[in-house]
């Protein structure tokens, strides 16, 4: 574990933190600490900033009520960079966006990005704003059986392929349900960020449990 006396500040006693969201991946926002507002976020809990602007420590959230809580702060190879990983209470950016960074440069012709917001995004889009032709669309138009009958014939899919140890066809079919299941999520109100806290929370539990099976 770093000191943060070993870290390398910049000639005006800084250090840049990329802020990123500890269950999506999606970097938040990026600001700068001091000596003091490192040790003072180490200290609470929660990220605190030196304004650059304004020339005085601040905490992200003390006015808007968007804390961010830290999971772990982590400094890069030269240590005078970090990484700040953050369970947040709402956006990171003050525009009220979750990130500070949606103003697109430059997009690959050829390149796609790709995550499972991505896709909960156009899924989203698609119930809100229906598209002739889309299968998506027929889904929510068909309801809550059709959603789960669909999922229930991908679940088997997935469980044949497996069975079979074909793994590219296995692939292919939780591919599938993955879809399937988020579809489901949406007709429910449930969010990729319930599952990722629900998945957290066993995994601290498990973790508990395996120190429990270690002191016996």
């Amino acid at each position: 574990m770093l000191d943060i006396g070993e870290l390398k500040f910049d000639e005006k006693g800084l250090i840049p933190a990329v802020v990123v969201d500890a269950y999506s991946g999606k970097v938040l926002t990026l600001a700068y600490m001091n000596r003091e507002s490192l040790a003072r976020s180490m200290e609470t809990g929660l990220t605190c900033f030196w304004s650059r602007s304004r020339g005085e420590l601040w905490t992200k959230g003390e006015t808007s009520g968007n804390f961010q809580h830290i999971v772990s702060i982590t400094a890069d190879c030269d240590r005078d960079a970090l990484t700040v990983l953050v369970e947040k209470d709402g956006p990171a950016c003050h525009t009220g966006s979750d990130s500070c960074f949606g103003e697109p440069v430059y997009e690959s012709t050829d390149r796609h990005a790709f995550s499972l917001d991505m896709l909960m995004e156009l899924i989203v889009d698609r119930k809100l704003h229906p598209k002739e032709g889309s299968y998506t669309t027929y889904l929510f138009e068909k309801g809550l059986d059709k959603i789960l009958k669909k999922v229930g014939e991908e679940s088997t899919e997935v469980i044949i392929a497996g069975k079979a140890e074909d793994k590219k066809e296995t692939v292919y079919e939780i591919a599938d349900l993955c879809y399937h299941v988020m579809v489901l999520m949406l007709e429910l109100g449930i969010s990729l960020e319930d599952v990722r806290r629900e998945l957290a929370g066993r995994h601290v539990i498990d973790h508990k449990v395996k120190q429990e099976k270690m002191t016996k």
